[in-house]
């Protein structure tokens, strides 16, 4: 069955679908996008998804073309015409069409687009021995929070840690810790687990929510601050979050074993009550 996307108010095959060549998506890289994990048919965390697609949106001064209500629909219609239980949504808006100028052009129709596959989590040997990382500068852009379809130093990045035979590359700017090219990252120290506070330099990850909100609500010791390298190099555990990876261990980093080299204790605890959580949330959607 062919997958069937969704572009500018039309279902269609993947294959049929077409955007002008002078789209500033394609041209800069002018639009923002989300991606929605989808288990049992149900979107996980949407409406925070939504929040999260209207900051950016905001962000880069482009008027949001749906309603929330709309968005909502629109995100079921995907998924009801796609195969498959659990799927990955991705959603992207970008300011049109328009002569190739830096400024915003003015009367323009942003281009919606949309689609569903399906979705790839960790799978069982990367959760129960964890995954290689290594660390690099963190040299993007300084609006990090903005989830912009910009990502080319992401992918470079990306494509370092692939070179590497790692999973993820943890990122560091200015001595501190910020993230990795797709992921949050959260370390535990002396048994307290460690995230980099939201800002500039920081995508604000739906999954990073969550963890912070099981670890308040079951008692784990945490917090939220700067973390500099060197807590990050000689760290117990090293976890990296997203709504793709969910909770993963890292346990090597630059080829040095993180703690004992094997997922930890507070990495366990978290990943179960996530598990939990995601359960209870599908069951209520349901």
């Amino acid at each position: 069955m062919s997958e069937i996307v969704y572009l500018n108010g039309e279902f269609m095959p993947l294959e049929k679908a077409r955007i002008p060549v002078l789209d500033r998506g394609f041209i800069f890289g002018d639009g923002v996008y989300e991606v929605i994990p989808v288990y049992s048919r149900h979107p996980f965390r949407l409406p925070e998804h939504l929040r999260r697609l209207q900051h950016s949106l905001d962000a880069i001064r482009l008027a949001n073309p749906m309603t929330d209500a709309e968005w909502t629909k629109l995100t079921h219609d995907i998924i009801a015409r796609n195969p498959g239980e659990d799927q990955s949504v991705y959603l992207q808006v970008t300011r049109g069409v328009a002569r190739r100028d830096h400024a915003f052009p003015a009367g323009v129709k942003p281009t919606v687009f949309m689609m569903s596959g399906p979705l790839s989590v960790p799978s069982r040997e990367q959760v129960e021995g964890g995954v290689p990382a290594i660390t690099a500068t963190d040299y993007r852009w300084l609006k990090c929070d903005v989830k912009s379809i910009s990502l080319l130093g992401n992918c470079l990045l990306r494509q370092t840690a692939m070179d590497a035979g790692a999973v993820e590359v943890v990122l560091f700017r200015d001595g501190y810790l910020t993230e990795a090219s797709a992921s949050n990252v959260f370390v535990v120290k002396n048994g307290v687990l460690l995230a980099p506070p939201k800002n500039h330099l920081v995508l604000p990850g739906i999954t990073y929510d969550v963890v912070l909100e099981l670890v308040a609500a079951n008692g784990v010791p945490h917090a939220v601050r700067e973390v500099p390298e060197q807590e990050v190099k000689t760290a117990d555990e090293i976890w990296v979050t997203s709504s793709t990876k969910e909770v993963l261990a890292v346990t090597t980093l630059d080829g040095k074993a993180v703690g004992a080299g094997k997922p930890g204790a507070v990495f366990r605890r978290v990943h179960q009550l996530y598990q939990e959580f995601k359960r209870k949330v599908m069951r209520q959607a349901a």
